[in-house]
Protein backbone atom coordinates (compact mmCIF):
# COMPACT_ATOMS: atom_id res chain seq x y z
CA UNK A 1 0.00 0.00 0.00
CA UNK A 2 2.78 2.49 0.78
CA UNK A 3 4.74 1.87 -2.39
CA UNK A 4 0.98 2.92 -4.53
CA UNK A 5 1.17 5.48 -2.65
CA UNK A 6 5.12 6.25 -3.29
CA UNK A 7 3.46 5.68 -7.04
CA UNK A 8 0.85 8.34 -6.85
CA UNK A 9 3.10 10.99 -5.50
CA UNK A 10 5.65 10.19 -8.36
CA UNK A 11 3.31 10.71 -10.84
CA UNK A 12 1.83 13.48 -9.38
CA UNK A 13 5.06 15.34 -9.05
CA UNK A 14 6.20 14.27 -12.60
CA UNK A 15 2.93 15.65 -14.10
CA UNK A 16 3.59 19.32 -12.35
CA UNK A 17 6.73 19.51 -13.74
CA UNK A 18 5.24 18.23 -17.12
CA UNK A 19 2.79 21.25 -17.33
CA UNK A 20 5.50 23.47 -16.64
CA UNK A 21 7.47 22.33 -20.17
CA UNK A 22 5.15 24.77 -22.49
CA UNK A 23 5.66 27.43 -20.06
CA UNK A 24 8.98 27.38 -19.68
CA UNK A 25 9.23 27.19 -23.40
CA UNK A 26 6.82 30.73 -23.60
CA UNK A 27 8.84 32.30 -21.63
CA UNK A 28 11.84 31.56 -23.50
CA UNK A 29 9.83 32.04 -26.77
CA UNK A 30 8.61 35.59 -24.87
CA UNK A 31 13.07 36.36 -23.96
CA UNK A 32 13.95 35.83 -27.35
CA UNK A 33 11.06 38.04 -28.86
CA UNK A 34 11.76 40.73 -26.73
CA UNK A 35 15.82 40.56 -27.10
CA UNK A 36 15.14 40.66 -30.83
CA UNK A 37 13.18 43.33 -30.73
CA UNK A 38 15.74 45.40 -28.85
CA UNK A 39 18.72 44.52 -31.04
CA UNK A 40 16.32 45.27 -34.15
CA UNK A 41 15.65 49.08 -32.88
CA UNK A 42 19.61 49.53 -31.83
CA UNK A 43 20.27 49.20 -35.52
CA UNK A 44 17.89 50.59 -36.85
CA UNK A 45 19.69 54.00 -37.46
CA UNK A 46 23.08 51.64 -39.32
CA UNK A 47 19.90 50.09 -41.22
CA UNK A 48 18.89 53.38 -42.62
CA UNK A 49 22.05 54.14 -43.14
CA UNK A 50 22.39 51.17 -45.21
CA UNK A 51 19.25 51.44 -46.97
CA UNK A 52 20.98 55.01 -47.93
CA UNK A 53 24.68 54.15 -48.84
CA UNK A 54 24.54 50.33 -49.70
CA UNK A 55 22.22 48.97 -50.92
CA UNK A 56 20.59 47.97 -47.71
CA UNK A 57 23.66 45.66 -46.78
CA UNK A 58 24.91 46.16 -43.24
CA UNK A 59 27.60 43.74 -44.06
CA UNK A 60 28.83 46.77 -46.80
CA UNK A 61 28.46 49.46 -43.73
CA UNK A 62 30.45 47.77 -41.56
CA UNK A 63 33.07 46.45 -44.05
CA UNK A 64 33.57 50.88 -45.14
CA UNK A 65 33.57 51.25 -41.22
CA UNK A 66 36.81 48.62 -40.75
CA UNK A 67 38.34 49.48 -43.84
CA UNK A 68 37.80 53.36 -42.88
CA UNK A 69 41.33 55.68 -42.46
CA UNK A 70 39.42 57.15 -39.54
CA UNK A 71 40.25 55.16 -35.74
CA UNK A 72 36.57 56.79 -34.75
CA UNK A 73 35.41 55.05 -37.56
CA UNK A 74 37.23 51.68 -37.65
CA UNK A 75 36.42 51.68 -33.56
CA UNK A 76 32.97 52.32 -34.53
CA UNK A 77 33.32 48.97 -36.57
CA UNK A 78 32.96 46.61 -33.62
CA UNK A 79 30.16 47.20 -31.63
CA UNK A 80 27.98 47.73 -34.86
CA UNK A 81 29.10 44.48 -35.86
CA UNK A 82 28.16 42.56 -32.16
CA UNK A 83 25.03 44.23 -32.65
CA UNK A 84 24.35 42.73 -36.23
CA UNK A 85 26.07 39.17 -35.19
CA UNK A 86 23.19 38.99 -32.45
CA UNK A 87 20.56 39.94 -34.44
CA UNK A 88 21.62 37.60 -36.99
CA UNK A 89 21.38 34.80 -34.05
CA UNK A 90 18.31 35.92 -32.38
CA UNK A 91 16.36 35.43 -36.23
CA UNK A 92 18.25 32.28 -36.69
CA UNK A 93 16.81 31.32 -33.07
CA UNK A 94 13.23 32.63 -33.92
CA UNK A 95 13.90 30.41 -37.01
CA UNK A 96 14.34 27.45 -35.23
CA UNK A 97 11.56 28.32 -32.68
CA UNK A 98 9.03 28.74 -35.32
CA UNK A 99 7.81 24.99 -35.04
CA UNK A 100 5.56 22.77 -33.02
CA UNK A 101 5.75 22.28 -29.42
CA UNK A 102 7.45 18.90 -29.95
CA UNK A 103 10.26 20.63 -31.72
CA UNK A 104 10.52 23.79 -29.68
CA UNK A 105 11.04 21.24 -26.59
CA UNK A 106 13.92 19.68 -28.79
CA UNK A 107 15.78 22.98 -29.74
CA UNK A 108 15.79 24.34 -26.12
CA UNK A 109 16.59 21.00 -24.75
CA UNK A 110 19.46 20.36 -27.46
CA UNK A 111 20.12 23.83 -29.76
CA UNK A 112 19.11 26.73 -27.83
CA UNK A 113 20.55 29.73 -27.11
CA UNK A 114 22.40 29.88 -24.09
CA UNK A 115 22.46 33.14 -22.91
CA UNK A 116 18.72 33.34 -23.31
CA UNK A 117 18.08 29.64 -21.35
CA UNK A 118 20.04 31.54 -18.65
CA UNK A 119 18.18 33.97 -18.55
CA UNK A 120 14.44 32.29 -18.62
CA UNK A 121 16.01 29.70 -15.88
CA UNK A 122 16.65 32.61 -13.50
CA UNK A 123 13.36 34.52 -14.63
CA UNK A 124 11.18 31.41 -14.46
CA UNK A 125 7.91 31.94 -12.88
CA UNK A 126 6.32 29.14 -12.00
CA UNK A 127 2.47 28.76 -13.24
CA UNK A 128 0.19 25.85 -13.60
CA UNK A 129 -1.53 26.64 -17.62
CA UNK A 130 -4.37 24.12 -18.19
CA UNK A 131 -4.09 24.30 -21.72
CA UNK A 132 -4.04 21.17 -24.10
CA UNK A 133 -0.46 21.34 -24.57
CA UNK A 134 0.44 21.61 -20.92
CA UNK A 135 -2.20 18.62 -19.74
CA UNK A 136 -0.62 16.74 -22.29
CA UNK A 137 2.81 17.14 -21.72
CA UNK A 138 2.52 16.31 -17.90
CA UNK A 139 0.45 12.72 -18.50
CA UNK A 140 3.67 11.95 -20.84
CA UNK A 141 5.80 12.87 -17.81
CA UNK A 142 3.73 11.04 -15.35
CA UNK A 143 3.56 7.94 -17.82
CA UNK A 144 7.30 8.29 -18.26
CA UNK A 145 7.99 8.64 -14.84
CA UNK A 146 5.87 6.13 -13.47
CA UNK A 147 7.41 3.55 -15.93
CA UNK A 148 10.64 4.36 -15.09
CA UNK A 149 10.02 4.09 -11.51
CA UNK A 150 8.45 0.57 -11.99
CA UNK A 151 11.22 -0.64 -14.40
CA UNK A 152 13.67 0.28 -11.74
CA UNK A 153 11.53 -1.19 -9.01
CA UNK A 154 11.36 -4.57 -11.26
CA UNK A 155 14.95 -4.66 -11.57
CA UNK A 156 15.76 -3.95 -8.07
CA UNK A 157 13.59 -6.82 -6.63
CA UNK A 158 15.13 -9.33 -9.97
CA UNK A 159 18.83 -8.14 -8.92
CA UNK A 160 18.05 -9.23 -5.14
CA UNK A 161 16.11 -12.29 -5.48
CA UNK A 162 18.88 -13.10 -8.44
CA UNK A 163 21.87 -12.03 -5.36
CA UNK A 164 20.11 -14.29 -3.00
CA UNK A 165 18.76 -16.95 -5.15
CA UNK A 166 22.38 -17.83 -6.37
CA UNK A 167 23.55 -18.09 -2.73
CA UNK A 168 21.93 -20.49 -1.75
CA UNK A 169 21.75 -22.49 -4.57
CA UNK A 170 25.64 -22.27 -4.04
CA UNK A 171 25.31 -23.40 -0.55
CA UNK A 172 22.93 -26.15 -1.02
CA UNK A 173 25.36 -27.98 -3.91
CA UNK A 174 28.46 -27.59 -1.17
Amino acid sequence: MLYRYFLIAIASAAMLLGIQIPNFIDQYQKRLDAHLIEVTENLRGFQEIANKYHQGSLEALIKEHEESASQTFRGEAVPIRAMYERYKAFRGEQSNMNTNLAGKIVHVMFGRNRQLLDETVSNYSFNIPLNQEAVLCGAIFAAVGLIIMETLVKFVVWSIGMTFGSSTSVRRTA
